[in-house]
């Protein structure tokens, strides 16, 4: 994940209007490089009664990686237009859903009665759900606004990323922290190979997209 963070930095674009992207992007994985060694160091993890784990630097990991990732989507969106506000009102609106689907999360992770424990789930993933509608609707009209070179960036990558992101869940559900069909460990690698793909290939794809998009966009411009 360190790696990857230096490499997106190095390949990305240093000038405006890509430079924010590389910025967000390379910072990702770095912050997910930092949980994962706190958990291959054992900090912050919490073995409960029944034997199941919860890693709280996955849960710390989340709460920035995830807001970093909605940020760049929606400057995307707006592609440096729009009124301060209206941007910044986005911007709260969908992060604030998103701490909200995590740390709901997290209290289902670590609730022992299982009517506490799906209820939190649920609310979770309703938040989740609020995020979507908020990518898919409002943020992917204004884009598609922008035009269709922007438009198409902008849907690809949030194509990408709800995919990947709708894979989570599933994983909590069936894992130990849920439903336990799957082991602990299988559930720490599906969930490190969705952290490669959603932070590390994501960035790479995201950034091809939007360099492409904006070649087009300042040829017909």
């Amino acid at each position: 994940m360190s790696l990857a963070s230096l490499a997106i930095y190095a390949t990305g674009k240093k000038a405006p209007p890509s430079l924010h992207h590389t910025l967000l992007h390379a910072a990702v994985p770095f912050i997910a490089a930092t949980a994962y060694l706190a958990m291959a160091f054992g900090i912050g993890t919490l073995i409960k009664i029944d034997g199941s784990a919860t890693y709280f630097a996955r849960y710390a990991d989340w709460t920035f990686t995830t807001p970093i990732l909605l940020s760049s989507l929606v400057l995307l969106a707006f592609h440096e237009r729009g009124k301060t506000g209206e941007i910044g009102g986005y911007l709260t609106s969908i992060i604030v859903l998103d701490v909200l689907m995590i740390e709901t999360g997290l209290i289902s992770s670590l609730a022992e009665v299982p009517v506490v424990k799906w209820i939190w789930f649920l609310w979770s993933c309703v938040a989740f759900l609020g995020v979507i509608y908020l990518l898919w609707v409002p943020l992917r009209k204004m884009a598609v606004e922008r035009g269709h070179a922007l438009g198409s960036a902008y849907t690809k990558n949030v194509t990408f990323l709800t995919v990947i992101w709708f894979l989570y869940p599933l994983v909590f559900l069936v894992g130990p922290e849920g439903l336990k069909i799957i082991t602990d460990s299988t559930s720490v690698w599906a969930i490190l190979i969705m952290d490669i793909v959603a932070k590390v290939a994501y960035a790479f794809y995201a950034a091809s997209n939007l360099e492409k998009a904006l070649h087009e966009h300042e040829r017909r411009a």
